[in-house]
């Protein structure tokens, strides 16, 4: 076979977490696969994966407001809280097995135990607060949470959030141990070093230039080698677009039916980091505030610990802000390439639809330092200009499609697959939660394109997520033995009590 015309099993484009994790699955599953990944870039998680451009969140709905929405009677919803919670748990189940079996080895470069906390301030917010924690407290996921509203007991759990805190008005704080925080570039990079043992292709430097089926119903994509320059042919059965924000270009290459009339608005994320040691040091938790009424979900402020080339961080934000790129090292022509004849009512809907967003986003872009230190001190009171420097994240494609509720035009704020009909190709488009789902995602793209295999597989499947097709919030022992067992396995805290 030529150089130029390569053909594989499994392609999967993109070397970020998504890749990572769906080729990690499949070659447990059918280790005879050949599998190639093509990536633009040099090196695997540098894009949306990398540490330094998302939260590094372990996303279980322990402390994110925004997943217990109040309903009308004032009872809280939960149920997207747990959700998210199961989802995560799928995630620390298959890195136990795969530290169990010895394919990763150093599970403490990836990923830490870290309490997760929610604070807010006002009669109203407090009330809110302790209702979500009653009603979260009924579930074994949530087992551990603690609530107070007690300044002293507040001055333990965040002294540099209490310092120089004058204010009458009411604050309060949920706290749970179990929370963590997750270096998703360096796991990436610990998944494609594993990948690489069990011979999976990895190519770097390779971009691809388009895509179009062949008469056997083969994807055959052409690449051009960014280091030789070189065209090369790549083709397999079945493909994966899991190239962050590059994905929906890639979708639109492919020319499915299923990727037609979805659009992308990209959002950019800033976060302040602080460069002072004492004040590093004198805070350790993921603490998050409650979105501005107004405001976008992904904008949720919170003060995150974080341990980043095992050097301890602090860092305040999302800060929002604008760039027609889709990815960092895109281009600023991303957003007026993917508009096309058959997503272009969408996107001037979303445009007309989301002005408050779009509000939102000049007036995030025009924030000077002072004013984002304001917000900052919301948090801390004493915080010191100085102290702070400012960091620009990853960028983020929020999809915009027609739906039965919204209509045409309406933005979606979560991750979403989109398939072909016979599941030759699989895209994952979207932002939050991202990566601290990536298994329970790509579970789902192989039920979406294997469903003939799914019953040879699923034995192999319980095996690395014992959980796999049962919930664990309606069964408290296998919540139980679930979270103990990977607890152990990841070095975590492990805060389970009975309920």
């Amino acid at each position: 076979m030529s150089n130029n015309g390569m053909k594989t099993d499994v392609i999967l484009i993109g070397a970020g977490i998504m890749s990572a994790t769906l080729g990690s699955l499949l070659k447990e599953l059918v280790p005879d696969w050949k599998i190639t990944v093509l990536e633009q870039l040099r090196e695997p998680g540098v894009e949306s994966s990398n540490e330094w451009n998302n939260a590094g969140t372990g996303h279980s709905a322990l402390c994110e407001l925004n997943y217990t929405p109040e309903r009308s009677d004032g009872s809280i919803d939960i149920k997207k809280a747990i959700n998210i919670n199961e989802q995560f748990q799928l995630s620390r189940q298959f890195w136990s097995y795969l530290v169990d079996k010895g394919l990763i080895k150093h599970p403490e470069d990836f990923v830490m135990p870290l309490p997760h906390m929610s604070l807010v301030q006002g009669e109203k917010d407090v009330e809110f607060l302790k209702k979500r924690f009653e009603a979260l407290s009924k579930s074994p996921l949530f087992s551990g949470m603690e609530f107070s509203n007690n300044p002293d007991k507040l001055k333990e759990w965040i002294p540099v959030i209490m310092e120089g805190r004058h204010s009458d008005e009411p604050i309060a704080a949920t706290k749970i141990d179990s929370g963590t925080d997750v270096n998703f570039g360096a796991l990436t990079r610990t998944l494609f070093d594993h990948l690489r043992e069990k011979d999976v292709t990895i190519n770097y430097n390779h971009s691809v230039k388009n895509m179009k089926r062949t008469s056997d119903g083969s994807w055959e994509l052409k690449v051009k080698n960014l280091e030789s320059g070189t065209v090369e042919y790549h083709t397999a059965k079945f493909v994966f677009l899991g190239a962050g924000g590059g994905s929906l270009h890639l979708l639109q290459k492919s020319g499915i039916p299923e990727g037609k009339g979805i659009g992308g608005f990209p959002v950019s994320g800033l976060f302040m980091v602080c460069n002072n040691p004492e004040v590093v040091e004198k805070h350790q938790a993921k603490v998050y505030g409650k979105a501005k009424v107004g405001a976008p979900p992904m904008s949720v402020p919170h003060l995150d610990t974080r341990y980043i080339d095992n050097k301890k961080s602090l860092l305040f934000g999302p800060f929002a802000g604008f760039s027609p790129k889709f990815l960092k090292t895109g281009s600023y022509f991303d957003l007026i390439r993917s508009v096309k004849p058959h997503n272009v009512f969408n996107m001037i809907g979303a445009g007309v639809k989301n002005f408050s967003l779009t509000k939102y986003l000049i007036q995030q872009v025009l924030l000077t330092k002072e004013k984002r230190m304001e917000e900052l001190r919301e948090f801390i009171p004493e915080a010191k200009s100085e102290d702070w420097d400012m960091v620009v994240a990853g960028q983020r494609v929020q999809v915009i499609k027609e739906t039965e509720a919204g209509g045409k035009g309406t933005l979606q704020f979560g991750t979403e697959v989109v398939s072909a009909a016979d599941g030759s190709i699989a895209a994952l488009l979207g932002a939050s939660p991202g990566a601290s789902t990536a298994v329970h995602v790509m579970l789902e793209v192989i039920a979406k394109c294997f469903p003939e295999r799914m019953q040879e597989w699923e034995p192999k499947i319980k095996e690395m997520i014992p959980s796999y097709g049962r919930s664990l919030s309606d069964n408290p022992a296998l919540a139980k033995e679930v979270l103990e067992r990977t607890a152990k396995t990841l070095g975590l805290i492990n805060s389970y009590q009975e309920a």
